[in-house]
């Protein structure tokens, strides 16, 4: 298996290197997120692991662009795993187009269920229920509004 991963934190690398690693798997190391789209043309991934936060351009910029490519023909499509700060952030990874996501902190049967999950195809949430995902509308917020009934008007 192929995977790259776009982070600039030694850290995350480090974890899941450790978590995936196995004498079959190679990885492809980018720490900046415009480099990405380029080097999925060069070798398109089994897998692509990124970081919420890469410097210049984040993974949800990374996958929109990978995204876009896809949708034009450009490239082709590449399971994204997004890497999450915090439950705040998935409405981040759902408008992306991310596959799937996690969030941190990091732990190894975790990273290896998403991944196997991405990669058979399926998608892999944290944070928010896959069925509220499906459903959730768009809230409307009013905030210090004052409305008329045909009781108060008179």
């Amino acid at each position: 298996m192929h995977i790259l991963i776009a982070t600039d934190a030694q850290w995350v690398l480090s974890e899941v290197q450790a978590a995936l690693d196995s004498p079959s798997t190679t990885f492809e190391v980018i720490t900046d997120g415009r480099k990405v789209a380029p080097a999925v043309g060069n070798r398109t991934p089994d897998v692509a692991i990124l970081d919420l936060q890469v410097g210049s351009m984040g993974g949800m910029a990374v996958t929109m662009d990978l995204r876009l490519d896809q949708s034009s023909g450009a490239l082709p499509h590449v399971p994204v795993l997004m890497l999450l700060d915090r439950t705040a952030d998935v409405h981040l990874a759902r408008r992306s187009g991310a596959d799937g996501w996690i969030i941190k902190p990091l732990d190894a049967l975790r990273l290896r269920k998403a991944v196997r999950t991405i990669v058979a195809g399926e998608s892999y949430a944290e944070g928010v229920p896959v069925a509220e995902v499906a459903e959730e509308e768009p809230a409307e917020v009013v905030e210090d509004a004052v409305v008329e009934t045909a009781d108060s008007a008179s």
